[in-house]
């Protein structure tokens, strides 16, 4: 039986108003306990950050957003809904993948357009291994949807099952890369299904099959836009958690936590501030929380952190016919790209580059006739290589500005308006471990019950939420993570992702 918090849980504290606590928040409310949220920002979202510059309105977190029947899944947790909280968008296609050979595909998550696509720029052998491919990503979101991604674990035992022998008949622990290349040949193709992997912090021929989860979930389920940019989520999710009664506390900090035995009994905030609890969920970056704990347990191996990233984001006067809301620039280099980012520690020396461009959705995000463009290039975290950032940042800005323009966005920096340059220094002022936004990386040894699990031993009411623990890195992970935290909290049972909105998912066929 999946362990629970034990005693009085009646007044829960979220310390984070980010997506994961945001959605711990709506699933607590929905079973009838009193919340309060502390925020050290003026604004919900955490990671999924927001800047306004002169008129331009900049997301500076994540940018592509899947599986939003999770969304739907924490707002009917409060009695509300997704299509009354927010208006989406499907991006279609969901990507454009652009090529060093000047080729294209865009990624389509209907199957019948995708297929069209691979047999246009691959030939009908590819799109027969396409569907295959399809076919199999699905069955492989089938199958870990409840059992890996959407469970509780209190051991590694807890994965043994039938599920857990499904998933080595179809190959999920054998390398990622390997397993594309079986259902197509076309080196384009191969990245396009597995360069999601690195957003799990692991190189495709080193990553796990079972994460080619997250390829189905863009390349498959789809991806999406809500207007007023993505910080319209944590906005509408915030919204909804106080017409069910949460309490908001923004601009305040959490000091320390006031433990009686086993139990923390009250937070302290930095406004001095005293907020007695019952239980509390902790959604800030893994190592910080455990320092609010006093606490930091024991492994085999330190943890390893994910590859970080600089991101560009600018404010325009003018737009390049051939981008789409993103764009995947690919450079030549694949191999010795992640090597360079997760094992010797240097820059890519021939970058593949995710450029998006919201605006082309939602033109009220910036001025009349303008644009936003955010361009995120993976990079080491500080661990792995320790640059001066302080130093390198400016002219690493120029060198990825001059290979945009190389790759046919010219006039690119005469354009720019305003900007804003986010580097790994950066995360690590706000309090990232390694200065990386994606936090652990999911290796093997740090994967499903091995990852950092959200109770902490010999604190009976702490339950963690977020990236840093289970189930992992990415908007539908983070959601799903608050709610297995209120779960530990309230005893409630495993749900089916998505079971609210059912008619958002995509099949296979």
């Amino acid at each position: 039986m999946t362990r629970t918090v034990k005693g009085r849980t009646d007044h829960v504290v979220v310390v984070g108003a980010g997506l994961a606590g945001l959605s711990a928040a709506l699933h607590l409310l929905g079973a009838g306990r009193q919340v309060t949220l502390i925020e050290r920002d003026r604004v919900p979202g955490g990671r999924a950050g927001q800047l306004d510059l002169e008129g331009y309105r900049l997301d500076t977190g994540p940018t592509v957003l899947t599986m939003p029947e999770l969304l739907d899944e924490a707002f009917h947790a409060v009695g509300d809904s997704l299509s009354r909280r927010l208006d989406l968008v499907a991006l279609h296609p969901a990507y454009l993948a652009q090529f060093p050979d000047g080729s294209s595909i865009q990624v389509h998550s209907e199957a019948e357009a995708m297929e069209a696509e691979v047999r246009r720029v691959a030939g009908p052998t590819e799109a027969q291994g396409y569907r295959r491919l399809r076919r199999w990503l699905t069955e492989l979101y089938q199958v870990e949807r409840d059992r890996f991604i959407g469970a509780n674990f209190d051991s590694p035992l807890d994965l043994v099952g039938p599920s857990l022998a499904k998933l080595v008949g179809m190959g999920a622990f054998g390398s990622l890369g390997a397993k594309i290349g079986g259902f197509v040949s076309d080196r384009r193709l191969r990245r396009l299904f597995s360069f999601q992997s690195l957003y799990a912090g692991v190189a495709p021929e080193r990553a796990l099959a079972a994460y080619a989860v997250i390829a189905y979930m863009d390349t498959v389920a789809g991806v999406w836009f809500p207007r007023g940019g993505m910080r319209a989520v944590p906005e509408a999710m915030a919204g909804s958690a106080a017409r069910a009664g949460a309490e908001f506390r923004y601009g305040t900090s959490v000091a320390w936590l006031e433990r009686i035995g086993s139990r923390v009994a009250a937070v302290r905030t930095t406004h001095g501030e005293r907020i007695p609890c019952d239980a509390v969920v902790l959604t800030p970056d893994l190592l910080a929380s455990y320092r609010l704990l006093g606490y930091m347990p024991r492994r085999l191996a330190p943890l390893r952190w994910s590859p970080s990233a600089v991101v560009l984001h600018a404010g325009v006067d003018r737009a390049w016919p051939q981008l789409a809301h993103h764009t995947l620039s690919f450079g030549a280099a694949w191999r010795r790209t992640f090597e360079e980012i997760t094992s010797t520690g240097r820059l890519m020396s021939d970058p593949s580059l995710l450029i998006s461009t919201p605006t082309l959705t939602d033109p009220s995000l910036a001025p009349e006739g303008r644009h936003l463009l955010s361009v995120l290039a993976p990079c080491p975290n500080l661990e792995r290589g320790p640059i001066d950032w302080e130093r390198v940042g400016p002219a690493y800005r120029d060198e990825l500005v001059a290979e945009l323009e190389r790759r046919g966005l010219t006039g690119f920096d005469s354009s720019v308006r305003v900007q804003r340059l986010l580097t790994p220094a950066d995360w690590a002022d706000m309090g990232l471990a390694a200065g990386t936004p994606f936090a652990a990386a999911h290796t093997f040894a740090q994967t499903g019950p091995f990852r950092p699990r959200n109770l902490i031993r010999g604190i009976d009411n702490v339950v963690l939420a977020g990236c840093g623990t289970t189930p992992g890195v990415g908007i539908p992970p983070v959601l799903i993570s608050g709610r297995l935290a209120a779960d530990r909290i309230t005893g409630g049972s495993v749900r089916r992702a998505g079971s609210a909105r059912p008619d958002l998912a995509r099949s296979a066929t």
